[in-house]
């Protein structure tokens, strides 16, 4: 028998001693502040707890070295340490998707037991061994060191806290998601849930000759085993293009390896997984089309039967390039390579789905609940009024759940089993089946005149979209239509071929695309000012986009911040001995040719509670927030009486949460709301308000896709602009990053600096550290510690400056931030490195320089 005490509580153990610590807490005592997020690897963190007053990763403790300890979870932490730690993570911004934060507070917790007095280098060394994907480590170090100091009794002034538009008002929530309070899906447990594993396909490309179930079903305890056949409606999904079967049925073809072949259901998710093991598959294994250059050969094999490898061609033209290139006096050229790389979110793709009278109701962690519905109401054959779908705030996407990976499985066998199913997948699986960053290569050509002014470009890009569409389309017209970056170019030939190969797909990851081409462009810049003599910062500055500027596509600007943000950083940029700029621009994903539109219900309950309804995902970026400042600066409601929902019940369809549009869609439409609101509390009280409901509503419908036939284009809603500069020591590692962004109107000035900060974190390990290789169509490695995550010790200081020069759309005038944030980021650590030791990069990530290299 193993004893020992739980949170001052008395416990007892005398099941399997194999088992892991994270397992007993989680799925046998239902305390789940420690989080799976690498699915017992024991390196992300999120699973800390104190053993014997010692930070411990759950998931590598096992049960049989419980025995006699005394252990404490966030639900267990002494009250005042609880309440001060858990509010300075939310009155600092340490929580944005949130997923970290118990790990990160009981690893504080560990490092106050030996030093209450830490420096921000001490506190900074005792969270390595946790990741955060979302924040870039600053402001939990803040919130560990304000923390502390309260505990400790000293006076530490906090100003008062308002919901006004630009305040650093708290995200919603988020005392309870530090502290492991709020519920993610895999937190979530229903009475007579089962659990269902997903058979993944051996072979990136391989036709199915027979799957074999027979010994599978023997196993005790599983509960049905289901394959394509099953399917009740159609078998073929995709967020654009149909084309993702959502099971590959015996005869067919597989893709990637993240195809699933079946679905077992049983009592435990352990023993579900085990007849998966068991599932004999019989291929006929295929010729892998792997290479994106290969791919486009006449030649090649074909991913998919009857369809062309290559998916889309995107191209512009504009001006006389080749003139351009004739006249030019300095030209820059060079074939430009970016990787793939993995979200990396640390919450992995789980879904609880539960049959709903004839229907089913889905708790999901997607991007879009909407575009969830309407694709499992696909799969199920049923009308979607009869799908519900309920948006449970996620741990991190980025970009990475907007296609659906769990939902629909969760959701059919439930709805034919007629009983509560969970599906969540491990690490492992993750990194297999969801898509990535898209790698692209780019022959790249800029020219210039005598006096350094841009005359011509010409990019001829391939983007690598993988087994199937998701948004490749999407993320190579972004290529092409921020090719020219954040400047000036009267003429270009831009093309960029979207391919389909037998890799594991590519679709939306932060920045969407601009981050390759931005990676290319500043690179060419910085070798036409060493050909030409050229001051950096000037060059960019005399090209710079401004008001009433063009871009690529032909747009003209307006509310352009850009060289107020190049002069933010020009002092430290020309005083800095080794230094790296770069300019970036950033569409907000409204419009580029589709009808964008949102709806807000706000609902009056009482004078104690008003509730926000809208259909946007929460994912860290803050949304729910928004929405509540809005509505609180429009008519001056309490901030702490709103209730945000997203369930598709409210029947307020809304498109996927990406591309920084969120923030702009969701406040105009609150915005409309709020007039009728404030017409009707000019004569009644909120009192008399009770049961009323507001409708609000915002629609883009004016704009164009790239390359339309169009005279004045409008191709984006607004775009949001910034400038990146990047120090270096005199060992050539990054000193410093100083990024000055122009966000048109700053709703929330400590959410503002967190995105920045974030997307700086991303944007570096995307330069430097991020990689994830495939060979023969699988993954190198699916260990979460290959990725190449940096850690807090290894993030350079950041200074972030706001900029607002207004949008004539966006509330307020609000541009998005939470992409702009990383796509100049390479582009200025590969212009630092080529001044500290003349060595031009051009692949990514890039090789460091030595102290011995330097110039």
């Amino acid at each position: 028998m193993i004893k020992f005490k739980l949170n001052g509580a008395e416990k007892s153990y005398s099941e399997n001693p194999e088992k892991t610590f994270l397992h007993y807490l989680r799925n046998e005592n239902k305390i789940t502040s420690p989080k799976d997020g690498c699915s017992g690897q024991g390196v992300c963190g999120a699973c800390t707890v104190e053993i014997d007053g010692k930070a411990k990763l759950a998931c590598r403790v096992k049960m049989s070295s419980i025995d006699g300890t005394s252990v404490i979870t966030t639900e267990g932490l002494p009250d005042s340490f609880r309440s001060f730690i858990g509010k300075a993570f939310a009155e600092k911004g340490a929580v944005q998707c949130g997923f970290c934060s118990p790990g990160f507070i009981m690893r504080a917790k560990a490092l106050f037991n030996t030093n209450k007095t830490p420096s921000r280098k001490e506190i900074t060394k005792a969270v390595n061994p946790n990741i955060c994907r979302c924040t870039g480590y600053i402001k939990i170090v803040d919130a560990i060191e304000h923390a502390f100091k309260e505990i400790n009794g000293a006076d530490v002034t906090s100003q008062k806290i308002t919901a006004k538009i630009g305040e650093r008002y708290p995200k919603y929530q988020a005392f309870e998601t530090a502290l492991g309070n709020r519920k993610f899906v895999d937190d979530m447990f229903f009475e007579g849930m089962l659990y269902a594993a997903l058979k993944f396909s051996d072979y990136p490309r391989a036709k199915i000759k027979r799957i074999n179930t027979s010994e599978a079903a023997k196993i005790e305890g599983v509960k049905r085993i289901f394959t394509a056949k099953d399917i009740p409606g159609e078998q073929y999904i995709g967020l654009i293009f149909q084309d993702w079967p959502f099971m590959i049925k015996e005869g067919q073809t597989t893709n990637y390896i993240g195809d699933v072949l079946a679905g077992v259901v049983a009592k435990t998710e352990e023993i579900a997984r085990k007849a998966v093991s068991a599932i004999i598959v019989e291929y006929e294994e295929l010729e892998a089309v792997t290479d994106m250059h290969e791919a486009i050969k006449h030649d090649s094999p074909l991913v998919h039967e009857g369809r062309t490898n290559i998916l889309e061609v995107c191209k512009i033209k504009l001006g006389d390039v080749e003139k351009a290139f004739k006249e030019a006096k300095y030209v820059s050229s060079a074939v430009y390579e970016t990787q793939r790389i993995e979200h990396a979110f640390l919450e992995t793709e789980t879904a609880v789905a539960l049959p709903d009278e004839d229907g089913v109701k889905l708790y999901s962690q997607g991007q879009g609940v909407y575009v969830d519905r309407r694709q499992i109401a696909k799969i199920l054959a049923l009308e979607e009024e009869k799908i519900k779908v309920v948006q449970v705030q996620n741990g991190g996407g980025f970009g990475g759940k907007e296609d659906m990976t769990v939902q629909g499985h969760a959701a059919m066998y439930a709805y034919l089993m007629k009983q509560p199913v969970k599906v969540h997948l491990t690490r492992e699986e993750s990194i297999m089946m969801h898509p990535k960053r898209h790698p692209v290569w780019m022959n790249i050509s800029l020219a210039a005149d005598k006096d350094g002014m841009l005359t011509g470009l010409k990019l001829n890009a391939l983007g690598d979209t993988g087994a199937y569409a998701s948004v490749g389309t999407k993320v190579m017209e972004r290529v092409v239509g921020h090719a020219t970056g954040g400047y000036t170019v009267p003429s270009v030939d831009i093309k960029a071929k979207t391919v389909y190969t037998n890799n594991i797909p590519s679709g939306a990851m932060r920045g969407f695309g601009v981050p390759q081409v931005i990676f290319a462009l500043e690179s060419c810049i910085d070798e036409i000012c060493k050909k030409g003599g050229f001051d950096r910062w000037q060059i960019r500055y005399n090209n710079a986009l401004e008001d009433g500027a063009k871009t690529a596509t032909g747009q003209k600007l307006q509310g352009v911040g850009l060289k107020k943000t190049m002069l933010a950083v020009k002092e430290q940029f020309q005083n800095a001995k080794y230094a790296g700029i770069a300019l970036g621009l950033k569409n907000t994903g409204v419009g580029n040719g589709m009808n964008d539109e949102s709806e807000v219900k706000i609902e009056i309950k009482s004078p104690q509670k008003v509730i926000i309804h809208h259909g946007w995902t929460e994912m860290g970026q803050g949304v729910h927030t928004m929405a509540i400042q809005t509505l609180h600066e429009e008519t001056g409601i309490n901030p702490e009486i709103v209730e945000v929902i997203v369930d598709t019940a409210a029947n307020i369809p809304t498109g996927m949460t990406t591309s920084s549009r969120a923030t702009a869609l969701v406040g105009n439409a609150v915005i409309d709301a709020a007039t009728r609101i404030n017409e009707d509390l000019k004569t009644h009280s909120l009192e008399q308000l009770a049961g009323r409901t507001y409708n609000g509503k915002y629609v883009c419908d004016w704009t164009c896709k790239p390359g339309d036939d169009v005279k004045d284009p409008e191709i984006h809603f607004a775009y949001g602009y910034a400038t990146q500069v990047v120090t270096l020591d005199d060992d050539g590692r990054i000193k410093k990053v100083i990024a000055a962004h122009d966000a048109g109107k700053i709703m929330n000035q400590m959410f503002f600096e967190g995105q920045i900060e974030g997307a700086i974190h991303m944007g570096i390990g995307y330069a430097l550290s991020e990689n994830l290789p495939l060979k023969n169509g699988r993954p190198v490695s699916l260990n979460y510690k290959d990725l190449g995550v940096l850690r807090a010790p290894e993030m350079p200081e950041m200074e972030i400056i706001g900029v607002e020069e207004k949008d004539m759309y966006g509330p307020y005038g609000a541009k998005g931030i939470g992409e702009i944030g990383m796509c100049p980021t390479a582009g200025a650590i590969a212009n630092a490195f080529y001044a500290f030791d003349g060595v031009k990069r051009t692949k990514l990530p890039m090789k460091q320089p030595s102290a011995k290299s330097k110039k």
